[in-house]
């Protein structure tokens, strides 16, 4: 028979209460889970107002980036720069590629005078069929050769694809620069693209040419807009679809990267 001294009983009846005490708080946080409602899932960035949060973002915007090894002859345009539509950007030094183009056109101009040749003496049965044939080959190789040397020259000089502004600038003039190095950020500040996120309950009214309004929060104005395209797909955890609209007209002073909010006068 065991016997237990007065102390050791107070001291397995202490930890006998702290573990059912632990057991009852793990049945009671069991519990609270099971019975909690499941989270929300998250939706459009709306305020109380039911206005619904914009971006504007440039239509275009492109790196501008070197083809063919050379050094920076022409860079004029800086950070916030504009420029138009077939306006020369960068322009690279190509003395090199000129040279060779040259050294291809006399290449031609030699093989075509070569089949000329041939061809008289063919007529005069001086030679075969197969020193003409060989002097239409050697034509055709020299005026691949043209077309390469043609296609280096033209890509010395970069135009604008659009109408826009420099957005950043990532090398200087008279630096070499390698094919694949970025020369310019630029953007298209014409006509900006409105983004949003909508619930999709709205595609049973909210249709491609709806009109509505854009809260600029950086001008502290209200500019016109329009819908212009929907998302291709709903969000099934938060049953939300992105819409995207066009400012109307030309709307001087807005920039792509700002932000605001997006009110539909006509929503049900």
């Amino acid at each position: 028979m065991t016997v237990c001294r007065e102390g050791q009983v107070g001291q397995f009846g202490d930890l006998g209460h702290w573990a059912l005490g632990l057991m009852l708080t793990s049945l009671m946080a069991v519990a609270q889970a099971q019975t909690a409602a499941p989270a929300a899932p998250a939706g459009p960035a709306a305020d109380k107002d039911g206005r619904i949060r914009t971006q504007l973002n440039a239509r275009n915007a492109v790196t501008i980036a070197a083809e063919i090894p050379a050094r920076v002859a022409t860079l004029r345009l800086r950070e916030g720069d504009a420029f138009r539509a077939g306006e020369l950007l960068v322009g690279l030094d190509c003395s090199l590629h000129q040279s060779q183009q040259r050294k291809a056109e006399a290449a031609v101009e030699a093989a075509s005078a070569v089949v000329a040749s041939n061809q008289r003496l063919s007529e005069l049965n001086s030679i075969g069929a197969l020193e003409v044939q060989q002097g239409q080959a050697r034509l055709k190789e020299a005026q691949a050769e043209l077309a390469g040397n043609r296609l280096l020259v033209n890509r010395c000089n970069i135009s604008a694809p659009f109408s826009g502004r420099v957005a950043k600038r990532h090398v200087a003039a008279h630096q070499f620069v390698s094919p694949g190095n970025p020369l310019l950020d630029i953007i298209d500040t014409g006509q900006l693209e409105v983004q949003m996120i909508v619930p999709s309950r709205w595609l049973a009214w909210l249709r491609p040419g709806a009109a509505f309004q854009v809260d600029v929060e950086e001008l502290g104005k209200r500019y016109p807009a329009r819908v212009q395209r929907l998302g291709a797909q709903i969000d099934p955890v938060s049953q939300t679809v992105a819409v995207f609209g066009v400012m109307d007209g030309n709307q001087p002073g807005l920039l792509p990267g700002m932000s605001g909010w997006a009110v539909f006068p006509g929503r049900p």
